[in-house]
């Protein structure tokens, strides 16, 4: 199968809606912003995400959105809200908006991998 080189684009987050960058994003991912896009290949592009502790997000989903996940013991379910996991890291919340995006296929570990979010500005800078 044939290699494409894809395209590497920077999203700024700050002050935006935390699901329509989700979308954006994903898209990009996909390849949907190329006129030779084919669902069942993967275009190669990568996205970089700037300022995702400025996300916004709107109406009560801060409180009443909960995130679950089960350690696979007996009892073991864990849940989190939106409020919680922002606070303690808000790049993990516009990566998990962007994998639930993105198609359930072998592309999917593929693709997320080539996203990058960043806290800040900053945090981009020192890596």
């Amino acid at each position: 199968m044939a290699k494409v080189k894809g395209q590497i684009y920077t999203f700024d987050a700050s002050g935006k809606i935390l699901g329509r960058v989700a979308v954006e994003i994903a898209n990009f991912l996909r390849g949907k912003n190329q006129p030779n896009y084919l669902p069942y290949l993967d275009c190669g592009n990568a996205a970089i995400v700037f300022n995702a502790e400025k996300l916004q997000v709107t109406g009560r989903k801060m409180r009443h959105k909960i995130y679950f996940r089960h350690s696979g013991y007996l009892g073991g379910l864990k849940e989190q809200s939106l409020e919680e996991l922002f606070k303690k890291n808000p790049c993990e919340v516009l990566r998990k908006a962007v994998y639930g995006m993105l198609p359930d296929n072998k592309l999917r570990d593929k693709m997320i991998r080539r996203l990058k979010i960043y806290k800040s500005e900053v945090a981009a800078s020192e890596e």
